[in-house]
């Protein structure tokens, strides 16, 4: 009689457990509210490595989007001939960091104002573009780049282009996180340091914690 009532205590105990955890995902589910949001703004392995370290992004994929022909390679891409645009997907929870603030970062972080140019990259494959995935995204970019032009915070004119997203290709393996696996190459010390400094400067307070 002991043996069987310690089993029946001991299945409640698990199944109460398997209830609770159940409960807290379902729960953790419904707090989180996960969207993408689609960027080009130069080379990829600049702006990868920028928003992969504000907190509530929990993902950053780099890839090319906005062309013409199906999973181009990255020599196709920069030839320019495709038509695609080095790009970001970014998967963030909106209750920890919403898109108007994720569109602050993409403003701040690069040269709105250079059509097909980004410093010494150069080409329709470095334009600055925002792949919108609603409606809601698309009123809130143009909202956000007429506020930016009427505080003149640029001294030229804003070429960004707001596009409704079509398809997403994931970059060749070696591009994925590229500036944390490369730190000491030549471009990333170049050129990548200076825009995270500069970046980490400004949004210290939306940082990942270390």
């Amino acid at each position: 009689m002991k043996k069987t009532v310690l089993i029946l205590l001991f299945s409640f105990c698990v199944l109460g457990n398997i209830s609770a955890q159940s409960v807290i995902t379902k729960k953790t589910k419904m707090i989180q509210k996960l969207e993408t949001a689609t960027f080009a703004n130069g080379c990829f392995w600049c702006t990868e490595a920028i928003f992969q370290r504000l907190e509530g992004v929990q993902s950053v994929t780099s890839g090319y989007t906005g062309g013409t022909i199906k999973n181009p390679s990255y020599k196709e891409v920069s030839s320019g001939s495709t038509g695609h645009a080095e790009a970001i997907q970014i998967q963030f929870d909106s209750s920890i960091i919403t898109f108007q603030e994720i569109l602050d970062v993409f403003f701040s972080t690069h040269d709105p104002t250079t059509l097909n140019k980004q410093g010494y990259d150069v080409g329709t494959q470095y334009r600055s573009a925002i792949f919108y995935h609603s409606n809601e995204q698309k009123e809130t970019a143009e909202k956000f780049i007429k506020a930016l032009t009427e505080a003149q915070v640029f001294d030229s004119p804003i070429v960004t282009e707001i596009v409704q997203f079509d398809t997403f290709y994931k970059a060749e393996d070696y591009h994925q996180n590229y500036y944390n696996n490369n730190k000491y190459q030549g471009y990333c010390v170049a050129v990548i340091n200076p825009k995270l400094e500069k970046f980490i400067k400004k949004y210290k307070d939306k940082l990942k914690k270390q």
